[in-house]
Order: C-alpha cells, then structure tokens, then sequence
C-alpha cells in the first residue's frame, strides 16, 4: 500500500510545497462548497448576488498591484541563487547579491504601504458608488457596514502579499503554502461561524480580517522578522533598478493582469447591474467552484515558479523544459478530472431536485465555463513559464482578450443575458488560446543553449 501511494505520488508529482498549496487550495474549494450551503441556506438570493459582487469589486485590487507581487518572487529567486543559508534567520553571500535582495525588501515595503492606504479608499468610495447606484432591486439588503470591513482587510492583505512573494522566492515555498493553508482553514471555519450565527454579508470582511491577523502574527513572532530583519541589513549601493530592471517588464505584466481583471471580473458587476443580484449571484457561485478547480490544479505550476527562475539563472535549459513538460502533464490530468466531478454533482443535484441546483447556472453555459477552464490551464502555464524567463510574449493576446472580452460581455450579455455572455467568452478563450499555443510551439529565436524564446 505504500509502495502504491509512493507510485502515485511521483506520477502527480506531490512534493511538500504542492502538497500544501493543494491543501490550502482544496480547503478553499471544499470549504466553498461548504459556504455554498450556507449561503443557500443563510443568505437570500439578493444577499448571495451582493456577496459574490462584494468579490468581483475587490479583485479592482490588481490595479494597483499590477501583477508586481508574481515580479518580486521571480527577481528575487534570481538573485537568491548566490546567497547561502546559515540559519533559517541569516544569510551570507557576495556583498552585491544581499545588496540587491535588501533593495527587493525596501522596494516592497514603500510602494505597498503607500498602495495599502490608496486601494482602501478607492474601494471604499466605488463601492458605495456602485452599490447606490444599483440598490434599487433589494432595498432591505444591510451592505453598508460589512463593505467598510471587507475593503479595510483586502487593503491590509495587499501590504502583506509582497512580503509572502518574497519569502517564496527566497526558497521557502513550503513554509508560505503551510502559511497559506491555515489561512484557508482560518478563513472557512470563521466564514462557517459568521453564517451560522446569521452574521451575513459580515461574514466575509470578518474572516478576511482574521485571517490578516493569523498572516501578520506568524511574520512578526517568526524566525521570518529575523530574516527580512538580517537581508535588510545588507542594503548597500548596490540595487535593483525599478526604472531600468523591473519596469520594462512590469508594464507588460500589468496590462496583462489589467486584461485579466475585464476578462474574469466583469461578469458578476454586470449581471448584478443589468438583471440583477439573483442572477449575479448564481454566476458568482459557478465561477466560486470552478476557480476552485483552476487554483488547486495550477498548484503544480505556481509551486515550481522559484524552481524555474533558478534554473534560467543557472541556464539550465534541459533540466527547466523536462520539468515543465511533466508538471503539464500532471496538472491537466488533475484540472479535467475535477471538472468532469464538477458537473457530474450538478447533474446529480438537477436529477434530485435539491434547491441548491438553483443556485448555481444552468447546465449548458456551466459546461462552456468548464471548457474555457480547460483552455486557460495551459495559457497560464505557458504564460508562468516564460515570465520566469523576465519576458511576456503573450502581452498582445492578453490585451486583445481583455477588450474583446469587455465588448462581448456589454453586448452579448445585455441582449441575449448570460448565455450570450458565456457563449462569447468561450468563442474568445478557444480562439486567443489556439493563438497562444501557436505562438509558445513553434520554432522560435534562440536563446541559451536549448530554450526558444518568442519576443514581443
């Protein structure tokens, strides 16, 4: 039994690091089929249809972001690979490397605390706006209060953020996805307590918040203070240029993240504007469960993010392609399997009758979220592999899916509802997704030894 369970093991290729990230992600998948209950039976409909639009609003967080957290691993898994540890508080290294890492640090630290403070206010503010503005389906709904404690914990979340993308990309994927584990276990039990004690839209501000608390407590009575304490130490005049090193491109990872906000957010604000929070809330529910199953299969990938930008650091080429071939591999036996389970329960609740089906979108425009699911693995996996290598080649596809999305979902989704809405991002996944593996496959311009890389 053993053996089998060793076999298997190294055929999905479950390492500590995936193995708690997969935790972490499988707690938050099944702990959303557990708040999908409770939201069935707690929340009414209009309260369910403002609590997924609570989500789709604050995801505006990746404006100010702008994808430099996923930046900031990879520059600093560059970097990390000339320092050696000491203890798991002190490093040592050549004078320059620490130098540069310590500018990482500070970098870190001044642009997210003054972004902390912006993002909290502009959700706050377009949040009221917008819920005003469009309250008039369900006057009873109590919004007010929770949204003020949900944009104070997402603000608070995004200074803590880098400093998590830091550690990871100083090797310590491991200790952050334990990190993020309990995190996601924090966050169900206390989002299971609110909604049970009828606590409502509360519920997730509250869960958010503590689970800020468990994040900051764990840095700042850690070995982790010690360390950032000890690389900060080294700062010297030797930097990483954000102007001259990161910005070139930050600007193409930005547009690319800005593209993926209008391509995966917009629905639920523009369902809950135009036919209402009860159909906003069925759409937010669908993409609640099938995020779940994109975030626990690209685990593979994003867990190798700090392994790839070694090996590019080291030119290891041979070694960097063997292990992204496999983890593609494994992860699309894992998306595919879940997404089959997926429909497979909504077959079986629509057979029995249960209310919860109707909580969820109809059958047919849930299979076609499904597919462009499946297409998205392998975008975002091609997309992770060469913005390891400091590159965005899929910036133009990004950009274009980005606008051709916001088209379709304004037309197609005012005139023909959600079914327009899925149909037309589907059409677009599969096209711009054909596009992208034409690009990531075919013989492309040399660089090092074994590695094709398409420049934009």
């Amino acid at each position: 039994m053993k053996d089998l369970v060793v076999t298997f093991r190294g055929l999905l290729g479950i390492d500590l690091s995936i193995f708690y990230t997969i935790l972490a992600k499988i707690l938050q998948a099944s702990g959303a089929l557990i708040i999908i209950g409770l939201i069935s039976f707690f929340l009414t409909k209009e309260e369910q249809g403002y609590y997924y639009t609570f989500s789709s609003i604050l995801a505006i967080q990746v404006f100010f972001e702008l994808g430099l957290t996923s930046i900031i691993t990879q520059y600093v898994a560059h970097e990390a690979v000339h320092i050696q540890w000491v203890t798991t508080s002190e490093v040592t290294g050549p004078p320059e490397k620490l130098s540069r890492l310590a500018s990482i640090l500070i970098l870190c630290l001044k642009v997210f605390g003054i972004l902390t403070a912006i993002l909290f206010f502009a959700l706050l503010i377009g949040g009221f706006l917008f819920f005003s503005n469009y309250k008039l389906v369900s006057l009873n709904v109590n919004w007010q209060f929770p949204w003020v404690i949900v944009c104070l914990s997402t603000s608070l979340m995004l200074l803590i953020n880098p400093i998590l993308a830091f550690l990871e990309g100083l090797g310590q994927v491991k200790e952050v996805a334990q990190l993020r584990m309990q995190q996601q276990l924090l966050t169900l039990l206390i989002l299971v307590f609110v909604l049970t004690a009828k606590g409502g839209l509360y519920a997730q501000g509250i869960a958010s918040l503590l689970a800020f608390c468990l994040l900051a407590g764990n840095l700042f009575f850690s070995s982790k203070k010690l360390l950032l304490i000890n690389i900060f130490g080294h700062r010297d005049r030797w930097k990483v240029s954000y102007r001259k090193e990161i910005f070139p491109y930050h600007y193409k990872i930005a547009l690319s993240w800005v593209s993926g906000y209008l391509i995966f957010q917009l629905f639920n604000p523009v369902l809950f504007a135009t036919q209402g929070p009860i159909v906003a809330g069925q759409m937010g529910m669908t993409l609640a469960a099938l995020n779940g199953v994109s975030a626990i299969s690209m685990s593979w990938i994003n867990t190798k993010i700090t392994l790839f930008s070694s090996l590019i650091a080291q030119k290891k080429f041979s070694d960097l392609d063997i292990i992204f071939n496999k983890t593609v591999r494994q992860l699309t036996i894992i998306n595919g399997s879940l997404l089959l389970v997926f429909i497979g329960i909504l077959l079986v609740l629509e057979e029995v009758y249960l209310p919860v089906r109707s909580r969820f979108l109809p059958i047919v425009p849930t299979v076609l979220l499904c597919l462009t699911v499946f297409v998205n693995q392998f975008v975002f996996s091609w997309a992770a592999y060469l913005r390891c290598h400091k590159e965005e080649p899929f910036l133009l596809i990004s950009v274009l899916n980005g606008i051709f999305c916001v088209i379709s979902t304004l037309t197609l989704g005012r005139y023909f509802g959600v079914m327009g809405m899925v149909v037309g991002y589907t059409i677009l996944t599969v096209i711009l997704g054909g596009l992208g593996g034409i690009m990531f496959l075919l013989p492309r311009k040399k660089h090092g030894t074994n590695f094709y890389l398409l420049k934009c």
